[in-house]
Order: C-alpha cells, then structure tokens, then sequence
C-alpha cells in the first residue's frame, strides 16, 4: 500500500509504516498541508493492527525525486517560516491552525502506542526535532545538523523545545535554547537529543532492514543488535563541548550569563556572547524563563505554555504589537525576506527588558476549557 499525500510520501512495507518528508527544496520545512497529513497518517496507522512501527526520513535536493541519492541527507529544517510571515501580516488564522496543529502533533508523536523510528540525517532544526524527539530510536549520523534556533529570528524554542531541552544534563538546554547554536551528531548522542550515531552510508540499508522486522519483538532484536550493539560513531567522535563549557547558563539572569561569558576569557565564551549579543533581548529574557519552568512540567503542560507564548509572540497585546511590528515577525523578515540580517529588535539592549515586559507571555489567554490543546492529557 502507498499513497501520496501533499508533501510527504506514505507507504506501507510488511509491518513498517514508513514516511519520507519529499519537499526537499525548502530543507522539508513542514507546512501546514504536511502537518495535517502526518497527524492523519499517524493516526490511521495507530488504529491499523497491521502495521506495528512507523519510521519517518527526509530527503534532499540530489539527484531526482525519489531516487537513491536523493532520499537521507536532509530531514526537517523546521516550520515554514515565510508562511509564519506572510499569515502574521495578513492576519491568516492559518497561522493559529498550524501551531495547534502542529503541536498536537508533537504530542501524538511522543505518546504514540507504536515503536516511532526517526532517521535524523542532515538538517534537523525546530520543527524538525518536533517530529523526532518523540521517538522510540533517534538515529543520527555524521552529517546530522541539529539546533533550535528560533531565537535567531525573535521566537522561541517551541515544538515541546522546552520539555525536552530542559532535560539535557547541566544547562546545556538553556545554552541550545539561548544561542541557537547547531550541534553535530555525536554531540547530539552525548547530550541526550539523539540515541545513536550511525554512518550516513549505513542508512539505506538500515531503512530496508527495518521494513525486513515483521513483529515488535523482532524489531526491538533488531535494534539491540544491528543498530545500537553497532553504535561506534559516538563512542569514537565523543563530544565537542563538556556540559561544563555550558555552566554560564544556570546564572539567574541573562545579564549575568552574558557578563560571565564575556569573563570568561576563552574564545568558545566569547562566541557564546556574541551570538547572545545578537539575539532579540526581549526573547532571550522569555526563553530563559521558558525553559526552567518547563523544568518541572509535564509534556502536556509545556506544549500548552508554548501555545500561550506562540500567542503573544505574534500578537503581543500587552506590548501593543502584533503582524508586523512583533518581534518575530521582524525576525523572520531580516533573517528569511529581505535578509538584510539586521533585526531592528525592540527593545534594542538588554538592560531594557523589563520583568513587566516578560511575565505577561506566562498568562494564558486562554482558560483551560477553551484552551487550543486542552484535549491533550
């Protein structure tokens, strides 16, 4: 059985539900088209007592579609943010669709009653980890590119970011969930985002080896013994930084975080604060409050506090700001439509972020029965 729906290619082999993003050109960012058909796809497959796991994989630009070459190598640059643009400046109620959507999707995914498999090779940023931190295996290879970098462009680290960032060891969630930075595979494997690094040459053959498992105990044989028994990459390539290269981050404050980084005297420091220098100061401020509440939340309760922030991250009331004078829509048109990357971030300095500024984004305004994820458990 397949068939295809928009943008992402469905079929079933033997016992294995298998998916591959096909919008290569745009680095498989999701759409809302995508978003509905993965949670229609995901859902039926639940119900199906035929199909046991699910497997999900990008695509890249080489080679033509569908071809050999063109399958791994990119997996999910994120959401499509020109859309987030030109919706939040139209004022498209698409735009609210796809963050409910998207994150009920996110849910179904890390609860989901099947083995989910997550082919994690190339690009795999904010939307990307969305659909793939969920899973039961998060293979990574050498050339995996992983980040959350939504502050970057004036948001913050949604799609459960906050649930699933806070819980890296140290402060290295608040370190990801701040800069933005990519980290590689291995480190990946190290932090706790990924649970094995494999050779990106390995992955076709994994792929049909997969659909080879035709019950759960087969497939969790063949976990334990092909793929994670097989895991040298990580062991051999460790990781580049130590959680202690990220202990600026448990500071109380961004002021004093900046402050120590600049300290610091290292050159790996001094490139932390610059790219915090860069960010919208409004939002680190925001992120930073994100993910230590998040701390102590449950996956529901997160996904419903990145609902609330996505909110007023677009329609910001209490700073009389929304489509395009919100800051992240202002982010999204220095990074991705004019590219002039100089975000003119209001307000422009740190030590003008006020807590009366912050606290707001924490009020729901929505009450739980009328909440957009409140059927989530």
């Amino acid at each position: 059985m397949s068939h295809d729906i928009a943008e992402i290619h469905t079929s079933v082999s033997g016992a294995i539900g298998l998916i591959t993003l096909n919008r290569p050109k745009a680095l498989n960012a999701l759409s809302l088209p995508m978003v509905r058909a993965l949670l229609a796809t995901l859902k039926s497959w639940r119900e199906d007592p035929a199909v046991h796991a699910v497997a999900i994989r990008g695509s890249n630009k080489v080679g033509r579609p569908g071809s050999p070459e063109a399958l791994f190598g990119g997996f999910c640059a994120g959401g499509d943010i020109r859309f987030f643009h030109q919706a939040a400046i139209a004022g498209d109620p698409a735009l609210d669709d796809f963050f409910t959507e998207e994150y009920k999707l996110n849910y179904l995914i890390h609860t989901y009653p099947k083995p989910y498999l997550a082919f994690m090779d190339g690009v795999v940023m904010g939307g990307g980890m969305g659909i793939s931190q969920g899973a039961r295996l998060r293979l990574v290879t050498e050339r995996t590119k992983m980040a959350m970098p939504e502050t970057g462009i004036g948001l913050f680290p949604d799609v459960g970011g906050g649930y699933f960032l806070s819980r890296c060891p140290g402060h290295v969630g608040e370190y990801l969930a701040l800069t933005g930075d990519t980290i590689g595979g291995a480190q990946a494997v190290a932090w706790g985002l990924a649970d094995v690094c494999v050779p990106s040459d390995s992955l076709p053959v994994l792929w049909a080896e997969l659909q080879e498992q035709a019950s759960t105990a087969a497939l969790d044989q063949w976990i334990a013994t092909k793929v994670i028994a097989n895991d040298e990459a990580s062991t051999r390539a460790g990781g580049v930084f130590n959680i202690e290269d990220c202990a600026a981050f448990g500071l109380g404050s961004i002021a004093q975080i900046v402050a120590a980084l600049e300290g610091a005297g290292t050159k790996m420091a001094r490139a932390m604060a610059a790219t915090l220098r860069h960010r919208s100061p409004l939002m680190l401020h925001v992120v930073l409050e994100q993910i230590r509440r998040a701390r102590d939340m449950s996956l529901a309760d997160d996904l419903r506090m990145e609902r609330d922030l996505v909110q007023h991250c677009f329609y910001t009331a209490h700073l009389e700001r929304s489509g395009h004078t919100s800051e992240t829509v202002e982010g999204i048109r220095a990074l991705a439509i004019d590219k002039d990357y100089q975000p003119a971030w209001s307000p422009a300095r740190l030590g003008d972020v006020t807590p009366n500024m912050v606290e707001p984004f924490f009020i729901s305004p929505w009450s739980r029965q009328n909440h957009p994820l409140r059927d989530i458990a």
